[in-house]
């Protein structure tokens, strides 16, 4: 398997080639960068998207899934929206025996009741290819969050506690409040109950589902407690958790969005690491750097909801580097 490593500054600008094998890409390299470049995360990078694909790059991470399995995914609000397809992902979910997590939404919809999630879920052909648990269908529980700006804790679904490992497994794409969904969107918001996903879109104001609309944070606020409840969710794994992306049906709206605008750039590929900023920050940045037309609407919606701010907070919280070394596998 032919790999080649680039390091990306957190600019963008790229700083260093490497091969996988240790040969330096140039004379110039000193045996200080190349150690520089060894400590920084890795994100690994396949272009096709198939079954087959997710299932490698799950497996060059080298953190097996083990235990009881949560696979946290959205399962879209209709079957107009962006979803993942349920034949994408069901080699990789059955290799590590997952089970499916979501939790309810805390507007109306196809999603806000239990009754009404598990029949989108089938409708959208997930209850065919795996378990399915709504995971605050029973109510939900508390994690903390240790020396929060804005959250004394997180407020996620009851099953959350009962997983041993989680997959985070997101559509990358864009989102009409916080610019764009990746990685930490899908582990603070969507694990989140319905009263937490309140709790933390008003920044700590109120923890009830019907005063969300009315209590709504100022959008850094926003974007630093989804920060902060991801905290909360990558402190209870305690390094039992990886985190794949898949960048296609690039809309700037979310798979929340019962009717999403259309995608208006290509696709780009499948992203993962162990480090959720730098997986979300190298999305982005590949879109930046995309020849693509198209991306200017992707940009714009990630420009104009101040989107990046998610990733200047949770790397200044300890969750991850936004400098990352990207290595694609051919």
């Amino acid at each position: 398997m032919k790999k080649t490593i680039l390091a990306i500054i957190a600019s963008g600008i790229a700083i260093s080639i490497a091969s996988c094998g240790g040969q330096k890409a140039g004379a110039e390299n000193s045996s200080a960068e190349n150690d520089s470049l060894a400590a920084l995360p890795t994100v690994y990078y396949i272009k096709d998207i198939t079954p087959e694909n997710l299932v490698r790059i799950y497996e060059a991470l080298g953190r097996p899934a083990e235990g009881n399995v949560a696979v946290k995914i959205s399962t879209g609000e209709s079957t107009q929206s962006n979803q993942l397809a349920p034949a994408l992902i069901e080699p990789l979910v059955s290799k590590i025996n997952g089970t499916l997590v979501e939790c309810n939404t805390a507007y109306e919809g196809n999603r806000n009741t239990t009754e009404k999630h598990l029949k989108a879920i089938e409708e959208h052909g997930y209850t065919a290819i795996a378990k399915v648990d709504i995971m605050d269908a029973d109510g939900d529980t508390i994690l903390p969050v240790a020396n929060g700006k804005h959250l004394k804790h997180d407020i996620v679904g009851k099953h959350y506690t009962d997983y041993d490992f989680t997959v985070v497994l997101s559509h990358f794409k864009g989102h009409q409040m916080g610019g764009f969904g990746g990685a930490l969107k899908n582990i603070s918001i969507g694990i989140a109950s319905s009263n937490g996903k309140a709790y933390i879109h008003s920044a700590g104001k109120t923890a009830n589902a019907a005063e969300i609309w009315s209590n709504i944070a100022e959008q850094d606020d926003f974007l630093e407690a989804m920060a902060e409840a991801s905290k909360a969710i990558i402190d209870h794994a305690d390094g039992k958790i990886l985190y794949i992306n898949v960048a296609n049906n690039l809309s700037v709206d979310c798979d929340c969005n019962g009717n999403p605008e259309p995608a208006q750039m290509g696709d780009l590929g499948i992203l993962a690491s162990l480090d959720p900023v730098a997986l979300d920050r190298a999305c982005v940045d590949m879109v930046e750097a995309s020849p693509d037309h198209g991306k200017v609407h992707l940009i714009e919606r990630i420009d104009s909801r101040h989107g990046r701010h998610i990733l200047e907070h949770a790397e200044k919280i300890g969750l991850g580097s936004q400098t990352y070394k990207l290595v694609t596998i051919e």
